[in-house]
Formats: C-alpha cells, sequence, structure tokens
C-alpha cells in the first residue's frame, strides 16, 4: 500500500517546495491542505481530490486519510513551511500508527529560513550568535515554564519568534526584562516569501510601535539578535581564512 506523504509546503513562495514534495503532489489522488497558510498556487491545475483541512478536526482527517488509503489512493497531507516545525504533525501519526497506515516526512523550507533569507541576514555569525533559539510566546497554546521567553533571552542568542506578532509588545518587553539590551536589532517579516511580503526592521525598544503602525496582527515572524543587525561583523569565518588549515585546505603563511 501507498504510504502517506506528510509535506513541507514551503514558506509560501511555490518554487521553495521541495523537488520530491511537488513531484508527490502532482501524482497524488487526494491533498489535504493546511488552509489559507499554504500558497493555492501549488494546487493549481492538480487532478487530486482537494480537501482544506481549515475547517476540519483531527477525526474528520484521519477518516479522510484512512478511507481512501483503504482503497490504495495516493494520499498527500500538505502541511505549510516544515512540517516539523509547529505542524501539528505528532498527533497524526500517532492516529496512523494506531491504525497501521504507512506514513513519510518530507521537509520543506521553514519560515525560518525564509524569514533569514528576506532579511539577508545570516543567524549564526563567529563571535556574534551560534545559537538560534526557534519559539513562541504563550498564547492558547501554552509554553512550558522553563521555555518562558524571558528565561529564554538570558542567553542572547538568535531567536526567531513563531505565532506571537499580535502580543509583540508583551513579547518585546518580556526579551527585554529577560535579558536582551533594548537596542537589540529586532525585526517583523510578513508572509515570508509571498508576494505580498513587508519586512518592519527596528531594535527592541521600538519595533513593537512599528509593526502595529504597519498593521501587521498575524503570519509574521520576530526576529530578534545582533546576527540581524545591518552592520559588517567583527570576526570572520575560520572556514575561508588563508591563514587556516583543513582537511581540504592548506592555510598559507602571512
Amino acid at each position: 500500500m501507498n504510504p502517506v506523504y506528510i509535506i513541507g509546503a514551503g514558506p509560501g513562495d511555490p518554487e521553495l517546495i521541495t523537488v520530491k514534495g511537488q513531484r508527490l503532489l502532482k501524482n497524488a489522488d487526494i491533498i489535504i491542505y493546511a488552509g489559507s497558510l499554504v500558497n493555492p498556487a501549488l494546487l493549481n491545475g492538480l487532478p487530486a481530490e482537494i480537501y482544506n483541512s481549515a475547517g476540519l478536526n483531527l477525526d474528520e482527517i484521519i477518516t479522510i486519510i484512512s478511507q481512501n488509503h483503504a482503497q490504495g489512493r495516493r494520499i498527500v497531507r500538505l502541511h505549510t513551511g516544515d512540517p516539523a516545525i509547529y505542524g501539528a504533525i505528532k498527533e497524526q501519526m500517532c492516529r496512523l500508527d494506531e491504525l497501521g497506515i504507512p506514513y513519510e516526512i518530507i521537509p520543506g523550507v521553514s519560515s525560518a529560513a525564509a524569514t533569514a533569507a528576506a532579511l539577508k541576514a545570516e543567524m549564526t555569525l563567529p563571535e556574534v550568535s551560534q545559537t538560534v533559539i526557534i519559539t513562541r510566546r504563550a498564547g492558547r497554546t501554552p509554553v512550558p515554564e522553563k521555555e518562558d521567553l524571558r528565561a529564554l533571552a538570558t542567553h542572547e542568542a538568535t531567536m526567531l519568534i513563531f505565532l506571537s506578532v499580535g502580543m509583540i509588545d508583551e513579547v518585546t518587553a518580556e526579551l527585554i526584562t529577560g535579558g536582551y539590551p533594548p537596542t537589540t536589532p529586532a525585526a517583523v517579516v510578513e508572509k515570508a516569501s509571498w508576494p505580498e511580503e513587508r519586512i518592519i526592521r527596528g531594535s527592541l525598544n521600538n519595533i513593537a510601535a512599528l509593526v502595529q503602525e504597519a498593521g501587521i496582527q498575524k503570519t509574521a515572524m520576530i526576529a530578534v539578535g545582533q546576527a540581524f543587525s545591518d552592520l559588517e561583523p567583527q570576526a570572520a569565518s575560520k572556514l575561508y581564512d588563508r591563514h587556516f588549515s583543513h582537511a581540504e585546505r592548506q592555510g598559507q603563511d602571512s
């Protein structure tokens, strides 16, 4: 029997789905996609029977999958970004395991990566930040106490905050309380990689006001950290330093 393919659609640009994901989409008999966060251009012209999961609960999704899998149909569950990040796929996989339905996960380009690309930023700069924290602020979905923004802020690492732009006042206050200097570079990217993408740049002490002035309330990433500064970094990578030796190249003397 065919496995169910759980596919990351990418952040929005239809060309940012993987080649494998696109091939499986084109060959699918059934596609269940994650609502408005999936660019409809990915679905244009496909012969599959298509379901929007935005109006479905977990039981209804699993019923569609199980009934069609029993008929030998090729099924794609299309999630946004990379399905492993805030994809709500674990609960679906557990149910498929219970039913003995095989599945495979096809990774995708996360909106975190698309945000960094939009900002023309490298998130892991030598002697600036070598750690990237992907997180969210507690809302209707709670966050473990040890992962509170104030606790994470003590590291002053590069941080990408999902699903929280509607609470940006609270986000910035908690990050500053936790340890980021108020002048820490901050940016918000709305709908990264979509044609209507918008970028707001500032620092922790003013980004909330700038975002509210722009009217951004959802579908946006908050990016925080010195890696998003427009200043030239103090240190360069050792990888291409002409004095640095490694397995593929002998360093040069001064």
